[in-house]
């Protein structure tokens, strides 16, 4: 007998060969110690010897005893540090894609054993060929099998170490993705607040959101049932800072499967606004579109930003983004929506931002986008003008709309103008709903199409389909107009231009004031001409 040696699970009598000990399953080794020996049963050790008279018998158990206090004293002293464990490239991971879990021990270390939570032996063990440090465990392609909690520990000399702190590995991809938003927007204030909303309509008895900058732990919360059958869970993120990108995803799960994780919800990246200055925002052709037609938003800034995203009012969705392209000495991006659908209508604002920050500028100032559609209401409303679609330069003229059928306001816009169209909150009168549009001393430009459109409150960014086609037609030369009062929505008639008149008339009058000053410098010549032959 050569000797005893003790790990933290008990004592085991050693004989002959002095190769590393076989751990004891985990849960044992988590446990106390037992207070006899424990006979090892591995082929390399050999129990403790039984058997003779009662002396020696006796002599001998005092003897193990003895040796097993010993070392155990021994191995105390020379307490093994705790192993770290983590998961390469990271403990969520796809089905079907690779992933290592390493196991980092103390130098000199001549075996490393991986533990997955429930089984008591050892999963995979490792000998490291020269004694190292670490060890790693690799799995080609990742299952819901090896799904699970995980743990390690190592062994040197004489000695085993106590066990990891677990290390979640989870699969993901095993079910329907939930969905992410932002509530009420994606867009976020330096310093300010949001809450992400992931949600499901399947019956996910969890939810967890995840940062993909890796700062944060993954964040679970037991989900919430509507009453329309959604499955949703609110995560509040709080003193949002520009200093990192702020990038979520989410997943759901089911209690009786912690490990195995549905596919992953898009990417939502948060957009911090700042107070650097704001680019412009227009469209293309213009901000009222048929369902089915397209347009065009261009985002531009003078600043020089190389990135810029538009934003939607009230959508939950992230910001689309584009890259820079100059032209004419902006900066700018140009954001195609088409082909339109009701979906697009609302009020949208863009942002400029540099690559290298995570910060963006203050919004820009915001467009309506107006979708015409077929709305219940019935047919579209008809425009007329008062007294007539004819009218001279200077006069006034209105244009009606009106429909038998409840809208709340009525919009006029005219063909090829990008400006937004005129708004006008609808009146009920003689059994009908109209809003008058006047437009007083008009001017030759006031000539052209027109077209009206009904609206309703709950809906104010879809409109009906359009009236007909009025054809306003502005003539002739206005008469002289005896007031000058004008109304704010006004506009003065031209003046005839009289400057080529006028230069004729004072060169005219320059003229004959240079023959008068000649006529009279030649009278006042001859006169002192005759003085002066009288005086001789």
């Amino acid at each position: 007998m050569e000797g005893w040696t003790h790990h933290r699970s008990g004592l085991t009598c050693l004989q002959g060969s002095r190769r590393p000990l076989e751990p004891l399953p985990l849960s044992l080794m988590m446990g106390k110690p037992p207070a006899t020996c424990i006979l090892s049963r591995h082929l390399s050790v050999q129990a403790c010897p039984v058997g003779g008279n009662t002396m020696t018998t006796t002599f001998m158990v005092l003897l193990c005893l003895g040796l097993c206090l010993s070392q155990m004293t021994h191995v105390q002293a020379e307490t093994l540090p705790t192993p770290i464990i983590w998961a390469e490239p990271d403990p969520v991971v796809a089905q079907g894609k690779p992933v290592s879990i390493w196991c980092q021990g103390s130098q000199n270390a001549d075996q490393y054993c991986l533990y997955r939570e429930g089984v008591p032996e050892p999963l995979r063990r490792e000998f490291p060929l020269e004694p190292s440090n670490k060890a790693k465990f690799p799995f080609p392609h990742m299952t819901y099998h090896l799904a699970g909690r995980y743990s390690c520990l190592y062994h040197r000399k004489t000695s085993w170490s106590v066990p990891s702190k677990p290390l979640d590995l989870v699969v993901t991809g095993m079910f329907n993705k939930p969905s992410l938003s932002a509530l009420p927007s994606p867009i976020v204030t330096s310093g300010g607040s949001v809450t992400l909303q992931c949600g499901s309509w399947q019956e996910f008895d969890w939810f967890v959101l995840c940062s993909e900058e890796g700062e944060d732990h993954p964040r679970h919360l037991d989900s919430q049932h509507q009453a329309d059958g959604w499955f949703q869970a609110l995560f509040a993120v709080d003193h949002v800072s520009p200093s990192h990108r702020q990038t979520y995803r989410c997943y759901g799960y089911f209690s009786s499967s912690p490990y195995v994780w549905s596919t992953s919800s898009h990417v939502l990246e948060l957009l911090i606004s700042g107070v650097s200055r704001k680019p412009s925002l227009s469209v293309l052709p213009g901000p009222l579109v048929a369902s089915g037609q397209s347009l065009t938003l261009q985002c531009h800034s003078d600043v020089g930003y190389d990135r810029f995203a538009l934003s939607k009012e009230g959508a939950g969705d992230p910001p689309q983004r584009l890259a820079c392209q100059p032209q004419a000495g902006l900066s700018g991006a140009d954001f195609p929506l088409g082909p339109v659908r009701p979906s697009h209508g609302g009020r949208y604002t863009c942002y400029g931002g540099h690559t290298l920050s995570s910060e963006w500028s203050a919004p820009s100032d915001p467009l309506d986008i107006l979708v015409a559609v077929q709305l219940p209401q019935g047919p579209p409303p008809t425009l007329s003008a008062q007294p007539g679609p004819a009218v001279a330069a200077g006069e006034n003229v209105t244009l009606r709309c009106q429909s038998a059928s409840f809208f709340d306001a009525f919009l006029l816009s005219k063909e090829g103008e990008a400006g937004p169209p005129l708004h006008r909150r609808s009146q009920h009168q003689d059994g009908e709903f109209r809003a008058d549009f006047p437009l007083r001393a008009v001017t030759l430009d006031r000539g052209g199409t027109y077209r009206c459109y009904g609206s309703l409150s709950s809906t104010p960014f879809l409109l009906s389909h359009p009236s007909d086609p009025l054809e306003l037609v502005v003539t002739g030369v206005p008469a002289a107009v005896t007031s000058t009062l004008q109304t704010p929505d006004s506009t003065s008639a031209p003046r005839p231009d009289h400057t080529l008149e006028n230069l004729i008339r004072v060169g005219l009058s320059a003229l004959v004031l240079v023959v008068l000053v000649v006529l009279v410098f030649q009278a006042w010549h001859s006169q002192t001409d005759s003085q002066g032959e009288t005086k001789r």
